[in-house]
């Protein structure tokens, strides 16, 4: 039994755990701004939130709170109904654009902002200040194994094969691109001639259960850094869906989970020259046990 002395003495170390912790943490807020009586993100708006997600990137997610909010005209139920919808839109948004829904906990209409006016010549700028949707992210910095692995990911060089696994040259920060592995155009599932290939590079990864890796998807083809669409979803995360449709095939087939990760690279990391080889799938090399 733990004696109150002990209390005393471990109390005030978890107050500073927790102080430590709460200070960690940091909010990251964005406003977008909609039309009288719309719920259609303006393609002005649209092209700001997309800036806001691709640097969202540099941080660790914990969750997402998403606000909506009318002016002061129309009725409270109607008001409630706007305020809603436009903040089901962004979150719909945030989904297309690859954010794990998971990570969204609130998506709430909070109806109209009581107006507080100084000129009656501010009353439409309010107004219009007013029609928004508040998105709060809460972060908490990255820790240093994955600052590790982005570091590896950016500077890894070393163009290895499924062979070096099996010869026992693989190393921790090599890369292997998963050649003939090609995916249905727009799609993130392979095509019937690849499964062969695949099925081989499971065999490999199955016998080697000392080598861990991250699964990083990447496209082609679109601007600066973002993701393309997934013509079956409809979703801006083409990349990250190709990765996971990998890391489930290998899952499925005898490779455990804890052994690897997935990602989506979007357009971060183009090779140049003919646009089908940024449309690639690569293993990256995390860690090497002793081999059993």
């Amino acid at each position: 039994m733990i004696k109150m002395t002990q209390i005393k003495r471990i109390l005030p170390l978890v107050l500073i755990a927790f102080t430590l912790f709460v200070n960690a943490q940091e909010e990251i807020k964005h406003q977008v701004y909609f039309n009288t009586d719309e719920f259609v993100v303006p393609l002005t708006e649209e092209n700001r939130l997309l800036l806001f997600i691709s640097n969202l990137e540099d941080v660790n997610v914990n969750k997402i709170e998403i606000y909506g909010f009318c002016d002061d005209r129309g009725t409270n139920e109607y008001n409630l109904d706007l305020s809603q919808n436009r903040a089901n839109k962004i979150k719909e948004l945030f989904s297309g654009y690859g954010i794990d829904e998971d990570l969204i906990t609130n998506v709430n209409g909070k109806g109209e902002i009581l107006l507080r006016i100084v000129k009656e010549s501010d009353l439409s700028k309010i107004r219009g200040l007013n029609r928004k949707v508040e998105i709060v992210v809460k972060t908490e910095p990255k820790k240093a194994d994955e600052l590790e692995e982005e570091a590896l990911s950016e500077t890894s060089t070393d163009k290895k094969t499924f062979d070096d696994i099996e010869k026992g040259t693989i190393r921790k920060g090599d890369k292997i691109t998963l050649d003939n592995i090609n995916f249905k155009t727009g799609y993130s599932y392979i095509t019937k001639e690849s499964r062969k290939t695949l099925e081989d590079i499971a065999a490999v990864l199955i016998k080697n259960t000392h080598v861990y890796f991250t699964i990083e998807g990447h496209v082609c083809c679109t601007q600066g850094s973002r993701d393309a669409v997934d013509k079956k979803t409809k979703k801006r995360n083409l990349s990250v869906a190709r990765a996971r449709f990998i890391f489930d095939y290998l899952e499925k087939r005898g490779v455990h989970r804890n052994r690897m990760k997935y990602i989506g690279m979007r357009r971060r990391q183009p090779l140049g020259g003919d646009a089908k080889f940024d449309r690639r799938v690569e293993i990256l090399i995390t860690y090497i046990g002793k081999k059993k």
